[in-house]
């Protein structure tokens, strides 16, 4: 594993499976650092994969937009956290346009907040053309509430652009809330 993940780090491989041969044809990754797995992060993919009948696997990018690159030794630390619990994938887009030109047809969970990151222009310059891009690819994302600044917010709550509603699909808080965050369980 060790020297296809030095290939994966270096760019010479854009994703590896793990346990797993292929690529399920729907399905439905919920990406993250998973430093550590929750089960915040195991409630979410079982709501995505309940609401769309997609199925669901861990998506972790050993690149990430707000974070320095991952070691070969953290991939293998956070990969033995998925053992036996659910397969992955590991890739090297930091993004999600780049997961989605990556995973054509991809559906992606997520939570309130991460929604807000990927319709902010603190991220991404045209946003509009952005989530052109992802309807061209069949790409939606199924988003939960989150605690957000003190109080529980939903999509219903967010401001998108006009004629881009159809790609976020609602998690309702009956189905899934989990009010957990790694960064809160690692400053404990």
């Amino acid at each position: 594993m060790k020297g296809v993940l030095h290939q994966l780090i270096a760019g010479e491989l854009p994703y590896i499976l793990v346990g797993r041969d292929d690529l399920p044809r729907h399905v439905i990754l919920i990406p993250g650092s998973f430093n550590p797995l929750h089960a915040g992060h195991e409630g979410l993919l079982m709501a995505a994969e309940k609401i769309t009948n997609r199925e669901g696997l861990f998506e972790l990018s050993v690149t990430n937009v707000d974070k320095p690159p991952l070691t070969i030794g953290d991939v293998e630390r956070r990969l033995l956290q998925l053992k036996g619990r659910r397969k992955a994938i590991l890739s090297s887009a930091p993004t999600f346009l780049e997961k989605a030109e990556l995973f054509p047809g991809a559906w992606f969970a997520m939570g309130y907040d991460t929604a807000i990151r990927l319709l902010s222009s603190e991220y991404h310059d045209d946003v509009p053309t952005m989530l052109k891009r992802f309807q061209d690819l069949k790409t939606r994302f199924v988003v939960a509430g989150r605690l957000h600044h003190g109080e529980f917010q939903e999509l219903n709550e967010m401001e998108m652009p006009a004629g881009f509603e159809e790609l976020f699909i609602p998690i309702s808080e009956s189905l899934f809330r989990e009010d957990i965050s790694s960064t809160a369980l690692r400053n404990k």
